[in-house]
């Protein structure tokens, strides 16, 4: 298949009307690899080699520097000609499969945003820690907008909250209770021509305000330490003289995830997998996630040497940077009877950042589907079983399980960190430097190729083999699905997606 040829097909694809995703009955399939060795753990393993995916990362940067063009730099976000072409890679590999997998692509339309100039001014001042919201419209006219900051009541969900001076002035509000999304609204409808949302906690503030409303205005994060003094002055009356200016775009744009299922395998009784393959706007993302799409190609690539007792579905979604678009849409289509056709979804995002620490997702089935915590188990004995440390994070809605927990779906997944910073005891028992994110590069154009840890991306690659090559097998001891309920949180997510929503 041509590039430009290519290209086209997967741009007209992602034009079209939805495809839902077909699920063969899988009649012709056994006699298709009857021949074929049963998969194991040991034999998919071997196939991993670190020059493979090397191969596969240079493969990917030299893909998202199609984005240039459009964006200065390597990306792949949607919308551009790297996502695109990542696509298209992704897609004219498995289909040259020799007809292993029943291929789709489900064509959805994602919001996208960029924001490309920004300033905010409180009375002389021009905070530091002052970051737009993704997915903030402009300030009016793209223009710089003047007016007092306003101090809004509580937390600024409730109309209340806000006083008449709101009109024509900058909302002032404190993070917490309600989304970024719902207080933004609320200043809009209040009238007021930006608005500053401040952290209640230390530390700066990203988010997002994620679905557009028509009553959203121009919104800024802001440190809770850069934020108080301001605070204080507004409540001792002083009148603090502000402007704002974003220059944004938010609009939707078609894009695709694209859906491998191996035609063996008792089809009613699935293991499924995905990553994404999107990056943010600001760099290539060949760790984010560049690794974990390109780990699910390699071991796709190589599991078709192999029979399978219960069928593999793979997954490639788009938009999981802007809010988990293509995850959330997959499984908002399922019926109830395909939903149960999936037994577990694990999530691979970010498995080789160059200062590691090996991430499993502390999945408990109090919280979770039942079967979560199992999986998370499986996880853990691998690493004990090749003596390695592990460590357990949130499952707190950061990556593209959230959408099947929530539907009732036992997810987990492993990761090696991002933004966080690692400790002193992490550093003694990965390696690796304490006081540094566990990838320097998160979400910023440094993040190439040069970016990966190979030895951590290899190792986890294996475990993602094992992974696949275990429940293909059999679910023998993993509990069965009864219905699409799913337990109740206690608090809401912060998270839905790489970015804070609340």
């Amino acid at each position: 298949m041509s590039r430009l040829l290519s290209l086209v097909t997967l741009s007209a694809i992602a034009a079209a009307s939805v495809v839902q995703h077909p699920l063969t009955d899988g009649s012709n399939s056994q006699a298709l690899i009857k021949s074929k060795p049963l998969v194991s753990s040991e034999a998919l393993e071997g196939h991993i080699k670190p020059k493979n995916l090397l191969r596969r990362a240079e493969k990917l940067f030299e893909i998202a520097e199609l984005g240039a063009a459009d964006y200065n730099h390597p990306t792949r976000v949607i919308g551009s000609a790297g996502h695109v072409g990542t696509l298209d890679y992704i897609y004219s590999t498995l289909a040259e499969l020799d007809d292993y997998y029943t291929l789709s692509n489900q064509s959805f339309k994602a919001v996208v945003g960029n924001v490309f100039e920004s300033r905010l001014v409180l009375g002389d001042k021009e905070p530091e820690s002052t970051y737009p919201m993704s997915l903030t419209p402009p300030t009016k006219h793209k223009e710089p907008v003047f007016g007092p900051l306003v101090l809004v009541a509580n937390r600024g969900c409730d109309p209340s909250d806000y006083p008449s001076d709101t009109k024509g002035g900058i909302a002032f509000i404190e993070r917490g209770v309600c989304s970024f999304g719902d207080k933004s609204a609320a200043a809009g409808k209040a009238g007021a021509i930006a608005a500053v949302v401040y952290n209640s906690e230390n530390g700066f503030l990203s988010g997002t305000l994620g679905e557009p409303s028509k009553y959203h205005v121009a919104t800024f994060g802001l440190s809770r330490q850069d934020a108080l003094p301001f605070v204080k002055e507004l409540e001792a009356g002083k009148t603090i003289k502000s402007s704002a200016y974003i220059d944004s775009i938010v609009s939707k744009a078609p894009t695709t995830n694209i859906i491998a299922q191996t035609k063996g395998g008792d089809q009613d009784n699935c293991v499924m997998l995905g990553g994404h393959s999107d990056s943010v706007a600001e760099g290539p993302g060949i760790n984010d996630d560049g690794t974990g799409s390109l780990t699910l190609l390699e071991i796709a690539t190589h599991l078709v040497n192999y029979e399978v007792n219960n069928c593999v579905r793979f997954a490639w979604w788009a938009g999981e940077e802007e809010g988990l678009l293509g995850s959330d849409y997959y499984v908002s289509q399922l019926s109830e009877e395909e939903n149960l056709k999936i037994r577990l979804f694990m999530d691979y995002d970010m498995l080789a950042s160059p200062n590691f620490a090996y991430q499993v997702y502390d999945a408990r089935n109090a919280v979770n589907p039942t079967g979560s915590e199992e999986l998370r188990d499986l996880y853990t004995k691998y690493y004990e079983a090749h003596s390695q440390n592990y460590t357990y994070i949130p499952f707190d809605g950061r990556s593209d399980y959230d959408a099947f927990i929530k539907h009732g779906i036992p997810g987990g997944g492993i990761a090696t960190g991002a933004e966080g910073v690692k400790t002193k005891e992490e550093a003694a028992k990965f390696g690796g430097t304490p006081g540094q994110w566990y990838d320097p590069c998160y979400h910023q154009i440094c993040d190439t190729v040069d970016n990966l840890n190979f030895e951590a991306w290899e190792f986890n690659t294996k475990l993602v083999a094992h992974s696949v090559a275990t429940y293909a097998v059999s679910f023998e001891g993993f509990p069965k699905r009864t219905g699409i309920k799913v337990a109740t949180r206690e608090e809401p997510s912060l998270y839905h997606g790489p970015k804070l929503v609340m």
